[in-house]
């Protein structure tokens, strides 16, 4: 099973392993964001009720939605 930015809890940490967009425009704007292959990051807040998620990424903090964090595949180690 793929290890999803969606299913990280508050406080875990990993590396991006790949995105998972098939639309073109959307890859881009995560990419644009800085969330590229490689990159560390961390769970800081996770909304209620299925809403944005909170994570710290290359020295700033980055909200995305649960739909975009479902693309983000993780790697753990």
């Amino acid at each position: 099973m793929k290890n999803k930015l969606s299913n990280m809890k508050k406080g875990q940490s990993g590396r991006i392993k790949e995105i998972e967009e098939k639309d073109l425009k959307r890859k881009i704007h995560l990419l644009e964001m800085g969330m590229t292959k490689g990159t560390k990051i961390k769970v800081k807040k996770i909304s209620p009720y299925g809403g944005t998620i909170s994570i710290e990424l290359r020295g700033y903090e980055l909200c995305i939605d649960r739909n975009q964090a479902n693309k983000v595949i993780i790697d753990d180690n």
